[in-house]
Formats: C-alpha cells, sequence, structure tokens
C-alpha cells in the first residue's frame, strides 16, 4: 500500500480556478466560457456524452492543447501558457502512452529516475503500486504482451507515482472489469481525494462520477449546464438535459402542457387505486432486489420501479407525490419553480 501523494504548492488553498476557458477549431466550438474552481483535495468529476468538452477541458488543464480565451490558475498561479512539462500535473489518459520498449516496472521507474530518486525508495514505491493494481506478477513484461485494461492500470500506476499539483484522469477505469472497478474506485479516493492536490476526473458514467467525485460538473455541447453536488443535480437539475442524463433507469418527461413539462423520476411513481394516470404493462426487466416496469398511457410511455417481489396487475393506475414532481420549460428546457 502507497501512501496518499504529498505535494509542495506557493499557495496551497487556493487549488485550480478555470476562468472564461474557451476552445475553437475554426468556426467549430469545443468549448465555450467555462468557469469551475475546485479546491484543494476535491475531486470534481467532468460528466456528459460523448463531444460535450471534457477531455477538450483535460487537455486544456494538461496543456496538451492551447486555450483561444481563458486563463488557468494552480495554486494562484497563471499556468496558461506553460508548457505540459513545467505544470506538474499527473495525467492518465485513455491512450496508455507506454514506452513498448520498456518492461512495466521500468516504465513506472523512468518518471522516478530522472527526478533523482534513489533506487531503494524507487523499488518500495513500485511495488506498492504494483500490489495495489495487481500488477506485481506482471512488472517484468512489456506493453505488447499486455490487455488492454492491464496497460491501463500501468497508465495509472505511472500517475500514482508522481507528486503532482494537480491530477486529471480520463475516463483511468474505463478498460478495466466491472468487478476490478469496484474494487479500485474507493482506493482511489483514499489516494487521490482528500490531499492537497485537486482532481478532475472525466467519465461518461454516472455511477463513476457518484463513486469518486465530491461534486460533479455536467457538459453539453462545450457549455456548463450544472455544477454540484450528486444528490443536488438529481434532485434539483437546473434544467431538462441535467435531469434526463443523470439518473438510471431514466427520468419520465410527460409530454408538454401549455408551455411546461412534467418530469417524474421512475422510483417516484406509484401504483394506486383511483385518480392515477390509467397504464397498461408491457415488459418488465429484473435488477436484483428491483424490477424496472414499462408502461404505455395516455401520457406516453412510463417507467416504474418498484420491489422485486411486487405483484402488480397488467392494468393499473399510476401517482406520485407533488414534491416529487420536477417542472421543466418546454421550450428552453430550464427548471421552473414548482407547478
Amino acid at each position: 500500500m502507497i501512501e496518499a501523494m504529498p505535494v509542495i504548492t506557493t499557495n496551497p488553498a487556493a487549488g485550480l480556478r478555470i476562468e472564461g476557458l474557451s476552445r475553437h477549431i475554426g468556426g467549430r466550438s469545443l468549448l465555450s466560457d467555462l468557469n469551475l474552481q475546485v479546491a484543494p483535495g476535491e475531486c470534481l468529476a467532468l460528466l456528459g456524452p460523448s463531444g460535450c468538452g471534457k477531455t477538450t477541458t483535460l487537455r486544456l488543464l494538461a496543456g496538451l492543447d492551447a486555450a483561444s480565451a481563458g486563463r488557468i490558475l494552480l495554486d494562484g498561479d497563471d499556468i496558461s501558457r506553460l508548457s505540459a512539462g513545467d505544470r506538474r500535473v499527473a495525467m492518465v489518459f485513455q491512450s496508455y502512452a507506454l514506452y513498448p520498449h520498456l518492461s512495466v516496472a521500468d516504465n513506472l521507474a523512468l518518471g522516478l529516475r530522472i527526478r533523482g530518486m534513489g533506487a531503494r525508495e524507487r523499488e518500495e514505491r513500485i511495488a506498492a503500486v504494483l500490489e495495489l493494481l495487481q500488477l506485481s506478477e506482471l512488472r517484468l513484461r512489456r506493453p505488447a504482451q499486455l490487455s488492454g485494461g492491464q496497460r491501463q492500470r500501468v497508465a495509472l500506476a505511472r500517475a500514482l507515482l508522481r507528486q503532482p499539483r494537480l491530477v486529471l484522469l480520463d475516463e483511468p477505469m474505463s478498460n478495466l472489469d466491472a468487478q476490478l472497478r469496484e474494487e479500485l474506485r474507493p482506493e482511489l479516493r483514499r489516494l487521490l481525494c482528500g490531499g492537497e492536490q485537486p482532481v478532475v476526473y472525466v467519465t461518461h458514467d454516472q455511477q463513476e462520477a457518484m463513486g469518486m467525485a465530491d461534486r460533479i460538473a455536467v457538459l453539453r455541447d462545450g457549455h456548463l449546464q450544472q455544477v454540484g453536488s450528486a444528490r443536488e443535480l438529481y434532485e434539483r437539475p437546473a434544467n431538462r438535459f441535467v435531469a434526463a442524463f443523470l439518473g438510471r433507469p431514466a427520468i419520465n418527461l410527460l409530454p408538454p402542457e401549455a408551455g411546461r413539462q412534467l418530469g417524474l423520476r421512475p422510483e417516484h411513481l406509484q401504483p394506486v387505486a383511483s385518480g392515477g394516470i390509467p397504464a397498461r404493462l408491457q415488459r418488465r426487466e429484473w435488477w436484483g432486489n428491483q424490477q424496472l416496469l414499462w408502461l404505455e398511457s395516455a401520457r406516453g410511455d412510463l417507467r416504474l420501479l418498484v420491489a422485486a417481489d411486487l405483484e402488480l396487475p397488467e392494468d393499473l393506475q399510476l401517482g406520485w407525490r407533488p414534491d416529487h414532481e420536477l417542472w421543466f420549460d418546454s421550450h428552453s428546457g430550464e427548471r421552473l419553480a414548482g407547478p
């Protein structure tokens, strides 16, 4: 086991501050006027669909691409124009970027050797991180002899060995199997979060974002939609997009009426004896201790999440509590204050 990474900063209280960050290529906007702050030790997840600007943001923070506008402040220092090598940023991207002619251990040792770390300390730290990521038996293999998931774990191990001012992760567990992701997630939080360096974690997997991050920033088409805790985004989404993107199974969005659209989470619908929306059961999916029911109604197709042992008739009526209603402007998509 390795200890959480120490880091020396000129102003530890400042963390990461992103001001008006934009990236344009030709007439295409990849990122527009992004403003975010990440406190020291905080893990912020960038969440959104493909092409929303997550990886663009990470590449700008890493210094791999140049911003069209805006500033990046790290511990109070403007690093916007520094080269990638001068930013003291640890990066784990989807591409592994391993040296093919070096073994796993040598890939990990190279950066430590360049920074002048002694052989004994180098070996101790490498052995610990290899054990953490279940790579000890692979230390002498070269990248070509590893699976994709194993190569991604080596890239992750390399980042854990550094002493960065900022940690950037771009879907670092996307090539790992589900069981290893589940085992690794709390250990990653222990190692990366709660220290002095801010952490920015890019993912399209909302479960991963909620499990890793203190706060989540949702992006769409290069624009920030909302930032907050997972609970805040789930219970008080800023707009229809956030409400639909966050939550599995997806929220029910009833057809708009009088310029408004009603959103209801599947777990907030409930069978009622009378006075509800008439619906007919079409199919069901078993989710372990729950079942997801797909229903047809005059208000459109609906999803209902109930206990697995609940027996329901084919024809039923659905109701809900008023405090579970989410109302959206049918044109702008912005959440409204109430009915």
